[in-house]
């Protein structure tokens, strides 16, 4: 049985280990938990799958430019990856302020892993190879609409998962879009200033879906008691991103190994203590939500 645990895309991950994604992949495997690359990830979606040993899903920025969306899927679909999760929260660069200030101070060289421009910066990015960039000049897709969603649901095969849903109304829009499932997400509260918490929206979005589409959540969750939070109110998985990395970037697989085995001893201690023998038993009642003042 897959782990209600799963592994969300991060980039980059050679930045925090040579070994990168194939760290990740191969930690992945030995604990039986689901594994999203992502588009600009430092290990080609071929390599995971292969260091997994099992289909891995693959993450979407599908860009400004339709081609180049459909190309990152269809390499993916080659590759044998049965779900595209589409990243939707991100249509705009965020304003980091705190990056540009501190980057002034950072001696460090960094062009040598990043890159000046968009163009060196994805080409180290493996999932890219061979893809005509032209007029590309960022992952944002300011001009995605429902209408771009509706049009994948048209041409792709693959299953498709929305990624950055906070809303009730656009949880019902995707289930009118055909879309497989969702994950509500606040892309780890980097993207907009002031969001809501995925925690808070997680109740309303369930009840807005129903039993119509599988759920899944992220951004926060670092203890095992976050995890049967979620569940409990009824996501069907959680994923956990910064965790990994900071076991990955300290002793790599070893460490990606040891913070995924805390997390599921630390679940299943939680389930314990409320008296949950198995996840089917996690209610909504299990969960104590803060008064308004």
């Amino acid at each position: 049985m897959i782990a209600p645990i799963v592994i969300a895309p991060t980039s980059s991950n050679q930045a925090f280990h040579l070994d990168g994604e194939l760290a990740v992949a191969k930690a992945a495997r030995a604990g039986n938990h689901l594994q999203i690359l992502s588009t600009v990830a430092t290990t080609s979606i071929e390599q995971a799958i292969a260091a997994r040993g099992a289909p891995v899903w693959f993450q979407l920025y599908p860009t400004r430019e339709w081609e180049v969306g459909q190309a990152l899927i269809k390499r993916a679909e080659r590759a044998g990856s049965p779900v595209v999760a589409v990243t939707v929260d991100g249509p705009a660069p965020a304003n980091w302020e705190t990056l540009v200030r501190l980057r002034r101070t950072d001696t460090r060289q960094c062009d040598g892993c990043h890159g000046r421009t968009f163009r060196e910066y994805v080409a180290r990015k493996p999932n890219f190879d061979g893809i005509d960039l032209s007029g590309v000049t960022g992952l944002n897709a300011p001009n995605l609409t429902w209408d771009s969603i509706k049009r994948l649901r048209d041409t792709v095969k693959m299953k498709i998962v929305l990624k950055g849903i906070l809303a009730r109304e656009d949880a019902k829009l995707a289930v009118d879009c055909g879309i497989d499932g969702i994950i509500v997400s606040n892309h780890s509260g980097r993207m907009v200033d002031s969001g809501r918490a995925t925690i808070e929206v997680l109740p309303e979005i369930i009840e807005a879906v129903g039993s119509r589409m599988p759920v899944l959540v992220d951004s926060g969750f670092r203890r095992g008691t976050d995890i049967i939070k979620a569940l409990a109110m009824g996501a069907q998985a959680v994923c956990i991103g910064r965790p990994y990395l900071w076991g990955l970037g300290a002793f790599g697989q070893p460490g990606v190994d040891r913070v995924l085995e805390i997390l599921r001893k630390e679940t299943r201690a939680a389930m314990q203590q409320v008296g949950a023998p198995s996840i089917k038993h996690l209610t909504p009642a299990m969960v104590q939500r803060a008064c308004s003042q």
